[in-house]
C-alpha cells in the first residue's frame, strides 16, 4: 500500500519537463528581468546564431529555463527563451494578473535588446492559460484593459506595456487552473478546517457511488456525475467567499489606520489595528486529487491509463499533504486557483487571440483530455489555426503500450515544422 501512494513520476526527478543536451555550437545567456511594476523574473536565452523568430516558454510557477523543447527549437534554426516567473516553483502567492507584465519584460528584452523580429510562444500546461491571458489583453487597446484583480485590488494593466506575440503553440495544455482544479477538487469536503470531514453520498471513492478498488475500473452513474459536477463548483464558490471574507476583515483594519482620528488612538488600540492590517491569511485547499476520470476512465474517453497524473492510487494522494492549489493567500486563490474568479481560463481569452494558433493534445494524458483540445481548437478565431493528436503521457513520454510510437521526438518535430511554414529561422 505505501508503495502505491508513491507519484507516478517520482523517479523521473527534473526530466519530467528537462533536456538532456544542447545541440553544439549553442549559447545561452542568463536574463535578469525587471517588469515595469519591479516585479523580478529571469530566464535563459539559447541561440545558435542569426536567429530571426524566438519561441518563449513560461508557466504561472515551473521553471521553463531547461524545457524539453529547447534543444529541438535549436536544431530546427530558432532562439528559445525558457523564463521563470517572478514566483517559481511556489504559487502561494501567485497573482496571475501581475505574471504579465513578467512576460511582458521578456518580450520587450526579445525584441528591443536581442532584435528578434518574431515571437512565439509556447504555452505548455499551466503556461497554456498563462500565454492565451497574456495575448488577450496585450491586444486589447487602453483604456478597456483589466483593471483590478479578482481580489479588487488596484492593479491598472493599462498602464503598462504589453507587446503581442505572433504566434502560439498550446502544448499538453488545460483549460485554466482554475478550470482544471474545479474538476478536480473533492466536493465531499464538509468543512474546510478538517480534511477527512466528508458526505459519503458525495465521495468518490466510496464503492456506494461506484468506486472500485483499483486496479479495477469505477463506474459513476449520469445522476452522480451531475451531482457531483455541482458540488465542485459549490465548494469553489465557497471557498471563494472565504477567500473574499479574509480579503476584506485584512481591508476594515488597514482602513481604520487611514482614519483621522487613528493617531489619537491609545497605543494598544493602534498596534491591535495595525497588526491586524498587516497580517497576511493562508488558506489550506484540502482533497484536491478527485476528478471522476482518473477512475472511470469512460469519462472523457482517451489513451490514458488508470489513475491521475500524480499517483495511480489517486484514492489515497487525495488525503496527502501534496497536491494542486493546497497551499493559498486568499489573493492567489481568487487569481489562481479559483474556476470561478481565475481570469487565466483559456476560453475565455481564446476570443481575443488570433494569431496562428497550434493546438498539441497528449492523448495519453492523465490532466487533459482530447475533448478540451478540441474545444480550444474549434473555439479559437484564427485564420490560421490547426489541432494535432500525439501519442504521449502530460509530460511528453511515450505510452507504456506505444513505446516507440509518438512521445516528445514526434511532438517536437510536427511544432518545428508548423514554426517552419509560418515564421523565418535564419
Amino acid at each position: 500500500m505505501a508503495l502505491a501512494r508513491i507519484p507516478r513520476y517520482a523517479a523521473a526527478g527534473m526530466s519530467l519537463l528537462s533536456f538532456d543536451k544542447l545541440p553544439p555550437g549553442t549559447s545561452h545567456e542568463v536574463v535578469p528581468l525587471t517588469a515595469e511594476d519591479r516585479g523580478e523574473s529571469k530566464g535563459v536565452l539559447y541561440t545558435k546564431g542569426g536567429e530571426k523568430t524566438v519561441v518563449c516558454l513560461m508557466h504561472p510557477r515551473g521553471d521553463m529555463s531547461r524545457h524539453y523543447a529547447i534543444p529541438y527549437l535549436l536544431e530546427g534554426g530558432y532562439a528559445a527563451f525558457g523564463q521563470e516567473s517572478r514566483w517559481p516553483n511556489n504559487d502561494i502567492a501567485c497573482i496571475h494578473e501581475m505574471l504579465l507584465l513578467d512576460i511582458a519584460a521578456g518580450l520587450k528584452f526579445l525584441k528591443e535588446h536581442r532584435g528578434f523580429q518574431q515571437v512565439v510562444f509556447i504555452g505548455n500546461s499551466g503556461g497554456g492559460s498563462l500565454y492565451t491571458f497574456y495575448q488577450a489583453q496585450a491586444v486589447t487597446p487602453p483604456p478597456e484593459r483589466l483593471t483590478h484583480t479578482p481580489a479588487g485590488d488596484p492593479y491598472d494593466l493599462n498602464r503598462f506595456t504589453l507587446p503581442p506575440g505572433d504566434g502560439i503553440v498550446i502544448l499538453a495544455a488545460h483549460l485554466g487552473e482554475g478550470k482544471f482544479l474545479q474538476n478536480a477538487i473533492d466536493p465531499s469536503v464538509t468543512d474546510e478546517n478538517d480534511p477527512l470531514s466528508c458526505d459519503p453520498s458525495l465521495d468518490m471513492y466510496n464503492p456506494a457511488n461506484g468506486f472500485r478498488e483499483p486496479p479495477a475500473p469505477s463506474k459513476y452513474s449520469e445522476e452522480f456525475i451531475q451531482r457531483y459536477r455541482a458540488a465542485q463548483t459549490a465548494r469553489v464558490a465557497r471557498i471563494d467567499a472565504i477567500a473574499r471574507r479574509y480579503i476584506e476583515e485584512q481591508r476594515y483594519f488597514q482602513e481604520l489606520t487611514r482614519q483621522p482620528e487613528f493617531d489619537t488612538l491609545p497605543l494598544e488600540r493602534r498596534t491591535f489595528i495595525s497588526r491586524r492590517a498587516l497580517v497576511g491569511r493562508y488558506m489550506e485547499i484540502h482533497r484536491t486529487e478527485a476528478n471522476l476520470t482518473y477512475t472511470d476512465l469512460s469519462i472523457c474517453p482517451s489513451a490514458r491509463d488508470y489513475g491521475s497524473l500524480w499517483s495511480p492510487r489517486p484514492d489515497l494522494f487525495n488525503y496527502m499533504e501534496a497536491g494542486f492549489g493546497k497551499y493559498q493567500t486568499p489573493r492567489a486563490w481568487l487569481s489562481t486557483w479559483s474556476g470561478l474568479s481565475s481570469r487565466a481560463a483559456v476560453l475565455d481569452n481564446l476570443p481575443k487571440v488570433t494569431i496562428p494558433t497550434l493546438v498539441v493534445n497528449y492523448t495519453g494524458d492523465h490532466a487533459i483530455y482530447p475533448q478540451e483540445s478540441e474545444m480550444m481548437y474549434q473555439q479559437s478565431p484564427a485564420q490560421d489555426k490547426q489541432l494535432v493528436h500525439v501519442d504521449a503521457d502530460h509530460f511528453g513520454y511515450p505510452l507504456k503500450d506505444k513505446p516507440t510510437q509518438g512521445g516528445r521526438d514526434s511532438a517536437m518535430r510536427i511544432i518545428v515544422r508548423w514554426l517552419r511554414e509560418r515564421f523565418p529561422a535564419r
